[in-house]
């Protein structure tokens, strides 16, 4: 199971970005828990210097930007 993680205080690139990957993780049938980390001092547990940040099994493998769902597909099957 995948560990997911949208980092951001809930503007509307967060939320954008958590759509998306849910959206992804529906489409390819992944078995995920996606969570939303919107708490600074939880937030700063990661190497981000501006959000949305995505966290895939606590990594950080994107920060300020909201990747394409091809970029986040393949970012989730590796």
């Amino acid at each position: 199971m995948l560990s997911i993680k949208v980092l951001g205080s809930g503007c509307a690139n967060c939320k954008r970005l958590e759509t998306r990957v849910r959206k992804v993780c529906a489409d390819n049938d992944l078995d995920a828990t996606i969570e939303k980390v919107t708490d600074y001092q939880d937030i700063m547990r990661w190497p981000i210097l501006s959000t949305p940040g995505l966290v895939i099994n606590e990594t950080l493998v994107s920060q300020g930007r909201i990747p394409a769902e091809a970029e986040i597909a393949r970012l989730l099957k590796s």
